[in-house]
């Protein structure tokens, strides 16, 4: 089980935040996401046990590979789990680019595959293909990039790229496993032929587990294993009524005004994902424990990744054992504020999950 926490770099604070942009971001941030921040936050991810953090990529934040470039330098250990967008720079300067960092942080780097859901946002950046065509480019930008990393010269012909005589100078020993997300039949493909972790968004142990299921075979189809990973929330605390008390007031931080908003851009999003995370609480505040301790009510105002594990550190701790039972070995977590939840939920929940699950007890 690998455990990952989250970078702000939309900025943090006591209420839910949007991810990736300003939008229906509910007023500036209390904490806004300078480079001390950031680095506090991933010292303090370090320092509580977390493997990596994951840093968004979109209009709204800072560029994440630049970021995670300072925060190497202001951490020894943790590892930083960088978001990018494939058509968005050229798979072999991105090969140039990766080998550069996992040298200055001495292996530090992984990367999350992006493809982009909101077109309006993709148009802003000059990006114009439609869904299935960027995730066809996402799997030639992935074989391309694996392909560079080999350090053996190639050429490549293909749909979206063209290459003569690539590859880096020297071959890069430990290259970055490729994080990769996406619900839809043709994310799916890419996932299943290119990717070393499949994330998935937050959703109840029966889908998830349909989900991996058929990742397995159509991986298996493609010669390949994948390991599965998926990203939550959490709202831990002692007791399940002292967490559940803030989730309440996580909710009533989220006024109809900023929840209309957000849904409103959320439906013009060509994203499965971000679909599917709508379905599980249809625009409403009404219903929204969805399944034993994950709770929608995080996606009606923030993208992506929409719910969060809610309970005492006792259930949290089980609900991941659920979800690892299920084939998951990689976790993303996060909370509001990101400093002092990353310190609770080393503190409180990553314990539980280090120690060996208790044998039954045998009746004679």
């Amino acid at each position: 089980m690998r455990l990952h926490w989250f970078l702000p770099t939309t900025g943090d604070g006591h209420h839910v935040r949007p991810a990736t942009t300003t939008v229906a971001a509910g007023g500036a941030a209390a904490r806004p996401a300078t480079l001390d921040y950031l680095s506090q936050v991933a010292r303090a991810a370090e320092a509580a046990g977390f493997e990596a953090a994951l840093t968004p990529v979109g209009a709204g934040c800072p560029d994440p590979l630049v970021a995670c470039s300072a925060v190497a330098a202001r951490t020894e250990r943790l590892k930083l789990l960088v978001a990018f967008r494939p058509g968005f720079t050229l798979p072999t300067l991105l090969a140039q680019q990766a080998q550069t960092l996992q040298e200055i942080s001495g292996g530090r780097l992984l990367l999350n595959v992006v493809t982009g859901g909101d077109p309006r946002e993709q148009r802003a950046y000059g990006d114009f293909l439609d869904h299935d065509a960027r995730y066809e480019r996402t799997g030639e930008f992935i074989e391309v990039l694996r392909r560079t990393w080999a350090g053996e010269p190639f050429d490549h012909v293909g749909a979206h790229y063209r290459v003569s005589g690539g590859g880096l100078a020297t071959a890069l020993p430990d290259t970055p496993d490729i994080y990769f997300g996406g619900a839809s039949p043709a994310a799916e493909r890419v996932a299943a032929a290119g990717a070393d972790v499949y994330l998935m968004w937050g959703e109840p142990p029966a889908m998830i587990a349909e989900r991996v299921a058929r990742m397995r075979g159509l991986a298996a189809e493609a010669g390949r294993e994948l390991r599965f990973g998926i990203r939550l929330h959490v709202i831990a605390r002692d007791t399940a009524e002292e967490a559940w008390a803030h989730a309440r007031r996580l909710l009533d931080g989220m006024d109809p005004d900023r929840i209309a908003a957000a849904q409103a851009r959320f439906a013009r999003m060509d994203s499965v994902g971000q679909r599917r995370m709508a379905d599980l609480h249809g625009g409403s505040a009404d219903a929204l424990e969805i399944s034993p301790n994950l709770w929608a009510g995080v996606g009606l105002v923030r993208e992506g990744a929409g719910t969060a594990l809610v309970g005492s550190y006792a259930e949290v701790a089980e609900r991941v054992r659920e979800y690892a039972e299920l084939g998951l070995s990689e976790f993303v977590l996060s909370g509001w504020p990101h400093l002092e939840e990353a310190w609770r939920v080393g503190d409180f929940v990553l314990p539980r999950l280090a120690a060996p699950t208790p044998a039954p007890m045998l009746v004679a």
